[in-house]
């Protein structure tokens, strides 16, 4: 059960405020009733709810992809008031995180209003595998990046890379690409800490068949149809969200077909083939 407008700002009626507004102006019919107070509540499923006498469709599931950027939480809330997720999407479609990314890390994230969605991406028995891109003071051996493959205990916690790849590396700094598929918190700084090394900048980079690409930092787009049937592969069945939410936050995944923002090799650095 959820209150009539928030049911209409989801709909996209118009924004929870404005179908109060709508609400009091008498317009909206429940199960042929007409509607005035405030508070009431309906199930989606079940009533039907009419504005200006036009029937409006239940809840339609959305699926974004977010470029989170360093010092945004992945939360609804936060009584510090620092900046969250939701403050990047359209404050009246109440996507939940798909996971979570820590306030010091970057890159893709999903946000849905789908939990049998959300339950496919981040549930271990899923295996969906996420890459990250991983800047490390100082030089990464190969023995290193052989134990993450491995598996490595901490705080009594078994945590394992599926793959581990350095990507260029000098006397200061390397970048190794990560790809985890169990999600374990913090897993990737925790994997380094093993080794006593420090994760200066942490992205990631890739969900399952999704790419960050040219997506910037703090804008959102709409997951394809296919990105999505991809991602639900032993779901079939399962409802897809309408790509007709195109608001002026979303940008368009014309750089869908690239890795993302890979942290740049600087001059001097050697660079690595994958496998190392």
């Amino acid at each position: 059960m959820v209150r009539l407008q928030k049911f209409l700002a989801q709909a996209g009626i118009a924004s929870r405020r404005a179908s109060e507004v709508i609400i009091g102006e008498g317009r909206v019919e429940v199960n042929g009733q007409v509607v005035t107070q405030m508070g009431v509540r309906v199930d989606p499923l079940k009533d039907v709810v009419a504005v200006d006498g036009k029937l409006i469709q239940p809840l339609s599931h959305r699926y974004v992809a977010v470029h989170k950027p360093k010092g945004v939480l992945c939360t609804r809330k936060d009584e510090r008031k620092r900046p969250i997720l939701g403050d990047l999407l359209p404050a009246d479609w109440d996507l939940k995180p798909v996971g979570r990314l820590d306030r010091n890390s970057e890159g893709l994230i999903f946000a849905t209003n789908d939990g049998e969605f959300a339950l496919r991406i981040t549930h271990p028995r899923y295996s969906v595998p996420k890459v990250y891109m991983v800047e490390v003071a100082g030089e990464v051996p190969r023995r290193a990046l052989r134990q993450f493959t491995r598996g490595l205990e901490h705080e009594g916690e078994l945590l394992r890379a599926h793959k581990a790849t350095l990507v260029s590396a000098n006397h200061t700094r390397s970048v190794v690409e990560l790809e985890l598929t169990e999600g374990k918190n913090r897993e990737v700084r925790r994997l380094f800490a093993t080794q006593k090394m420090k994760v200066t900048r942490l992205i990631r980079v890739r969900i399952g068949n999704v790419k960050l690409g040219e997506l910037p930092a703090g804008k959102w787009r709409t997951l394809t149809e296919t990105e999505i049937k991809t991602l639900l592969r032993k779901h079939e069945n399962h409802p897809l969200t309408n790509p007709r939410d195109s608001p002026g936050g979303q940008h368009p995944a014309s750089g869908a077909g690239n890795t993302g923002p890979i942290l740049g090799s600087h001059r001097g650095e050697s660079q690595r083939k994958p496998g190392g």
